[in-house]
């Protein structure tokens, strides 16, 4: 007689993706050229806190340091139930990319007004990930006009479905 074994189904979740945090003010304040995607290096803490959905993108960026990528400002709180093997909350974290993504990124971010901005964090397959954009800053008036842009399109849409 054979034993039973539990086998492990792999399902094919790549597509699947759970969004922790996005920095929708990104979008507001930058105009961007380019996005990446990276994996993270977190402690289990953090990874337990993310879990939660508490985390925040609002005032972090990205910098190259030795020819690694870090992210830098990102908030994540401490886990309430780690105890003393808790993580510090804004510590840099090392984004894990490969050396053609950084020579290629590097260079375009050392240009004049261009900057790595984290678009979004989420979990693709139990690992963390981090969508970067490359960004360059808008001026207000660009701001101003991408509002009436989108009041003006919102309007169309309104009036679309009136006429339904």
């Amino acid at each position: 007689m054979a034993k039973n074994k539990k086998v492990k189904e792999k399902k094919d979740d790549s597509g699947i993706e759970r969004v922790v945090a996005e920095n929708r003010k990104a979008r507001h304040d930058y105009d961007i050229l380019d996005s990446l995607e990276a994996g993270i290096a977190l402690v289990g803490s953090e990874v337990k806190s993310l879990r939660h959905g508490t985390v925040s993108l609002s005032e972090a960026y990205a910098r190259v340091r030795n020819n690694e990528v870090y992210l830098i400002n990102c908030d994540i709180p401490e886990y309430i139930d780690a105890n003393r093997f808790n993580h510090k909350r804004k510590r840099d974290r090392k984004l894990l990319l490969h050396r053609r993504e950084i020579e290629r990124f590097a260079k375009k971010a050392l240009e004049k007004g261009l900057t790595l901005v984290p678009l979004k964090l989420y979990f693709r397959q139990g690992h963390a990930k981090v969508l970067l954009g490359l960004c360059k800053g808008k001026q207000l008036h660009d701001k101003r006009e991408a509002l009436k842009n989108d009041d003006a399109k919102r309007a169309l849409r309104q009036i679309k479905m009136i006429r339904r």
